[in-house]
């Protein structure tokens, strides 16, 4: 922040069934940060598509130019401790082709933990941004592409295990998995404090969850892990701790709430 070119800081504080990411943002965020709102900036409007869908190109772009992004500037990205929405917009950024994005580690609690200065209320404007969205930058899923990933790769569920058994299913209408998905929470990702485990650590965790497996003839270079979580967010996240670790994997953004909006696809419930 107080070098040559200082970043544009986006404050993506959100959590599902809230409280407002707003209000948080409000009460203190980090100087000169731009506020976006994951459900109305960083996905688009719920249907058939899951609850939290891809935006198209231009509704994304008109969002990061009012918070000053440009393609030739940084962006880092924030949230409360434990990087799931921060990561649904890095995701969003990289897929869209900004080259230059980062996520704060710990997000604002780091930065509180760190003594570091804050602002409340309203930032100032910023400039408005040039950023120019161009879709297909990190590779993405559809449902059939989710399906041929489970059967040919490895699929991993990023949801907690209790909801991948089919346990409890607190947001979505229907329980269980994408047939042959390995159920790999996004909590593993961290450590106690909210902070991504190191990279060889993260390269163990998803090993050991079968990552890098491939059905014989699949093509070298090719992609051969899939995540989905409940709607795309915390399957960015667990794309995100992949790319630590220096593993390539693609996204299925309708994720399981766009999965069960077709009764023919199949649900498996139990341990998988």
């Amino acid at each position: 922040m107080a070098g040559g070119q200082a970043p544009v800081l986006l404050d993506v504080r959100w959590r599902l069934g809230g409280p407002p990411g707003l209000d948080r943002y409000r009460e203190g965020h980090l100087p000169g940060a731009q506020f976006s709102d994951l459900d109305r900036d960083l996905a688009g409007p719920p249907g058939t598509g899951g609850r939290h869908p891809l935006p198209d190109a231009g509704t994304f772009q008109a969002a990061m130019r009012r918070a000053g992004i440009s393609d030739d500037r940084p962006v880092v990205a924030y949230d409360e401790n434990d990087s799931t929405a921060a990561a649904r917009a890095w995701w969003l950024l990289r897929y869209f082709g900004h080259q230059q994005v980062q996520v704060l580690d710990g997000g604002y609690q780091a930065w509180l933990a760190a003594d570091l200065p804050i602002e409340t209320g309203p930032a100032a404007a910023p400039g408005a941004g040039t950023f120019t969205a161009r879709p297909g930058h990190l590779p993405l899923l559809d449902a059939e592409g989710a399906a041929r990933m489970a059967r040919e790769g490895v699929l991993l569920d990023a949801r907690a295990a209790e909801r991948y058994r089919g346990e409890t299913e607190p947001v979505d209408p229907v329980a269980g998995h994408i047939p042959a998905a390995v159920s790999a929470p996004t909590t593993g990702n961290l450590d106690p404090a909210g902070r991504f485990l190191d990279a060889e650590a993260l390269r163990d965790r998803f090993t050991r969850l079968g990552v890098g497996a491939a059905a014989p003839g699949t093509p070298d270079g090719a992609v051969t892990t899939g995540v989905y979580c409940g709607s795309g967010v915390t399957a960015a996240h667990e794309v995100l701790a992949m790319a630590i670790a220096g593993i390539p994997a693609a996204l299925y953004v309708g994720s399981w709430s766009d999965w069960i909006t077709d009764p023919a696809r199949p649900v498996a419930t139990g341990p998988g």
